[in-house]
């Protein structure tokens, strides 16, 4: 079963504030979140994927970036 991600856990996991995530959502460089009654809620396996996207981009930026 997909677990349910509340605002103050996404900006633990992420490291990131509120309105910073927000922006990010707004150009669609971060998962939307799930409208559950008036609340948001994200998918952990979506955010976990933005992690782990993030961190491969960070990898690959940094062995770019090395001298040969």
């Amino acid at each position: 079963m997909e677990r349910l991600l509340k605002l103050p856990e996404v900006e633990t996991l992420v490291s990131l504030k509120k309105s910073k995530i927000y922006a990010l959502i707004q150009v669609g460089d971060f998962p939307e979140p799930v409208k559950v009654g008036r609340s948001s809620s994200w998918l952990e396996s979506e955010v976990q994927g933005w992690i782990v996207g993030h961190a491969s981009r960070r990898t690959t930026s940094t062995a770019d970036a090395l001298p040969a």
